[in-house]
């Protein structure tokens, strides 16, 4: 993967991202989903913020290398905090963590109000979906768009929410397995939740098995697996 040929995940998040954004890029890594939306012409701006100094100066060089350093500003911070109000940012893609926390980062960044509300949030959660979908409803968001893909053997979700004028109040379904995938129930998504209901069924097995008491997470393995039985 490089600037010029991303990722099909990181392609299918850039294709979710608004001709003309001004987009910070948490996690950014080696900085390569906003270098290649600018050198596409997609992007009016962006801030590339990384934790780790190490792919954080990955994503200096990147940037420097593309000749994008009027255009891309790179920042060693924790999160949000590498966004400033100056910024003007529109998009927000966080992708390639754990759901929570991506949850945290958007929680965080919401008190120490580095995000208002008025951004695309573009979330890519490698696990604990529900999680994510539980925050945005309680924060008022929409969930506008959802993708599922499977890249190396591994199926990745990639969610788009912003805040809107009507409020959705999801349902127990919908924060699972997502209002929108829910609905196309494509090949991939029945790949995916075939493989976790095997996985639980597995798990559920050893618990009963057990000589100590588990009842109470046996019942909630059961109720879980009679869900996704429904939905497949």
């Amino acid at each position: 993967m490089n600037e010029n040929q991303l990722s099909k995940r990181l392609e299918r998040v850039g294709a979710l991202i608004p001709v003309g954004s001004r987009l910070a890029d948490i996690g950014s890594d080696h900085a390569y989903l906003p270098v290649a939306l600018m050198l596409q012409g997609k992007l009016e701006f962006a801030v590339a913020g990384e934790v780790v100094k190490g792919p954080y100066e990955s994503a200096v060089s990147q940037v420097r290398k593309s000749g994008l350093t009027e255009k891309i500003v790179v920042r060693l911070a924790d999160g949000l905090d590498a966004v400033e109000k100056e910024d003007q940012i529109t998009a927000v893609s966080i992708c390639g963590m754990g759901g929570i926390l991506i949850r945290d980062i958007l929680e965080k960044g919401r008190k120490a109000n580095r995000i208002n509300g008025n951004e695309r949030l573009i979330l890519q959660p490698n696990v604990g979906e529900k999680g994510l979908r539980s925050w945005l409803m309680l924060h008022d968001y929409t969930i506008l768009a959802e993708d599922i893909l499977e890249e190396n053997q591994k199926i990745y979700e990639i969610i788009v929410a912003e805040k809107g004028t009507s409020f959705h109040d999801y349902t127990e379904d919908e924060l699972l397995f997502g209002p929108v995938l829910l609905q196309k129930k494509g090949e991939i998504f029945l790949k995916k939740w075939s493989r976790e209901v095997k996985q639980r069924e597995y798990v559920l097995k050893q618990l009963e098995n057990s000589k100590t008491d588990q009842q109470e997470k046996i019942a909630e393995l059961k109720q879980e697996i009679k869900q996704i039985r429904e939905v497949l």
